[in-house]
């Protein structure tokens, strides 16, 4: 039996934030992270709906136009992995970055953690600005890396 949840809404002017996973349209996240991102280049659609579905999802729309995304990797206890964070280029400009990240940091499920981490190569300023810093000590991280792995499963 499927386990009933209940999803949070922020609203903003005319614009939502939605963690209702229903509301997503994979066709845009998968456009935007298979062709528009730089860590996500040529990502298969079958791989973004896996990680959809192993993920808190954060929809940002205009009345029910997706025009962002964001999601979240976590036990929801000690740990989160803040990830595919995007708003679509016709929509920037207006603030809801910023109002995105802090849905996320609002959502009742990512209260109390330990650690929240994420990878920007060029949104540090974004992410300061809510309390996110380089790790002070990576000497403790380690990381298996395999930057275009997509696009080299696309070739096979």
């Amino acid at each position: 039996m499927k386990e009933s949840k209940m999803y949070q809404e922020y609203q903003k002017d005319d614009f939502i934030v939605s963690t209702d996973p229903d509301k997503l349209n994979l066709t845009v996240i998968h456009w935007y992270l298979s062709e528009r991102s730089y860590w996500a280049k040529g990502i298969s659609f079958s791989l973004v709906e896996k990680s959809i579905q192993n993920s808190l999802n954060f929809g940002v729309y205009q009345q029910e136009e997706q025009v962002g995304y964001a999601r979240v990797i976590s036990d929801f206890t000690t740990f989160a992995y803040l990830c595919d964070v995007f708003i679509l280029p016709d929509y920037r400009g207006r603030g809801l970055s910023k109002w995105l990240i802090t849905c996320i940091q609002e959502h009742p499920e990512l209260q109390g953690l330990r650690r929240f981490m994420l990878m920007t190569r060029d949104a540090h300023g974004l992410y300061s600005q809510h309390g996110f810093s380089p790790l002070k000590d990576a000497t403790g991280v380690m990381e298996i890396t395999k930057p275009g792995i997509y696009l080299q499963q696309a070739a096979n």
